[in-house]
């Protein structure tokens, strides 16, 4: 058994896995597109007799954390023929993965599981949320007169993209896209877009979203200011004719928009999304910024991680006088230790997804009253969200 990158000539190989687990099949000109955008250096498998049993894709990303680009390492396209199942594999090429991605200085790592059970396992843990909601057009937000203008249709990726880069680093975990993904992952010929223009001509927000089956469906609605945010529902709200209803996915966990429409009591979802995972603790809290503590001591904190054994063990916690973190690997043993908890929880922790003392509560974080209040204190307050899908 070998595990190795899949080499350009294996594409079908890979396609044909990929096809037979996801159930689904490529037309000829799909499969002519996928094959010149394959990369199959991203790609590992494991090999019994050069046959390809299980794979993997690792795609390189950065990613905001706050407002600063991390590396991350996305996982995607996990796959095993039914007859190699249940014997390991997956879990071989995950731990391979965790030593590839710390080599390649990936300080984090998110996927998009199949059943988060299986993958918490392996120390992911789920990090961001999304809501949906659901407007009957007659509850549509109120038509307002605002000052400035909604073009679509006529905007280019670099505009687009300005505007999401602003909205996007609001928030821990959220995509740093670039023109590839935009074309390949984020817009369709299906789609629409139209951006809202200010008095003085700057874009100040667009919305991606196409019409199916009499319903407006919104993709993605980025607003920088309160009027963008008017504005783009005023233009949304004039399809009320063409339409019965909206349907909004993947709207951020902090928003509001129920409160300000007309009548709030709509149909919602929340949906928890990706997971993620501290693939180095000590370079991400070492490249972190914390709050000051009110005393400056250091603690003792204990990380569980048997599969990333580099994070494994008990380390010198400290912050200093700028909210710098350090991490200092120490001998001793768990009970030695000031803080004690798991891989994936520290990596929610310190994404912002959820805080220590209620973490505390709920037995995923364990220490003295005195720790567990220190740390509740050097993380900052933030949100999690993530746009996009791979």
């Amino acid at each position: 058994m070998m595990i190795r990158q899949l080499q350009a000539e294996e594409f079908e190989d890979s396609l044909s896995l990929s096809e037979y687990a996801f159930k689904y099949k490529m037309t000829s000109e799909d499969k002519e597109k996928a094959k010149e955008r394959f990369k199959p250096e991203r790609v590992w498998g494991i090999f019994e007799q050069e046959k390809l049993e299980a794979k993997l894709m690792i795609i390189p990303f950065r990613v905001n954390i706050q407002g600063r680009a991390i590396h991350m390492g996305g996982i995607a396209g996990v796959a095993t023929w039914p007859e190699n199942r249940r014997q390991g594999l997956v879990a071989k090429l995950l731990s391979h993965s965790l030593q590839t991605m710390n080599e390649a200085g990936q300080l984090l790592s998110f996927l998009h599981p199949f059943l988060i059970p299986f993958y918490r396992k392996f120390g992911w843990e789920v990090y961001c949320e999304y809501k949906k909601y659901s407007i009957p057009a007659a509850n549509f937000p109120a038509k307002t007169e605002v000052e400035g203008s909604v073009i679509r249709d006529n905007s280019d990726i670099d505009e687009l993209n300005g505007m999401y880069r602003m909205f996007a680093e609001r928030y821990n975990g959220t995509l740093q896209r670039d023109k590839d993904w935009w074309t390949d992952a984020v817009l369709n010929e299906e789609d629409h877009h139209a951006v809202f223009y200010s008095h003085s001509g700057e874009p100040e927000g667009y919305v991606l979203y196409k019409i199916e089956k009499g319903e407006l469906v919104i993709d993605e609605l980025v607003h920088l200011t309160e009027t963008a945010r008017k504005g783009l529902w005023t233009f949304l709200s004039n399809h009320d004719s063409m339409v019965t209803g909206a349907a909004l996915k993947m709207v951020p966990s902090d928003d509001i928009l129920p409160y300000l429409l007309p009548d709030p009591r709509i149909p919602q979802e929340i949906y928890p999304y990706f997971m993620a995972r501290l693939v180095n603790a000590k370079a991400f809290v070492e490249s972190y910024s914390f709050n000051v503590p009110s005393r400056l001591q250091k603690q003792k904190l204990y990380i569980e991680d048997k599969h990333a054994p580099w994070n494994n063990g008990l380390w010198e916690w400290s912050i200093s006088e700028e909210g710098k973190g350090g991490l200092e690997q120490i001998a001793g043993e768990q009970a030695q230790a000031d803080l004690i908890c798991g891989i994936g929880t520290l990596t929610v922790l310190l994404m912002g997804y959820k805080r220590p003392e209620e973490m505390s509560r709920y037995g995923q974080l364990t220490g003295s009253e005195t720790a567990i209040q220190w740390f509740e204190e050097i993380v900052p307050q933030a949100t999690t969200a993530l746009f996009d899908f791979f």
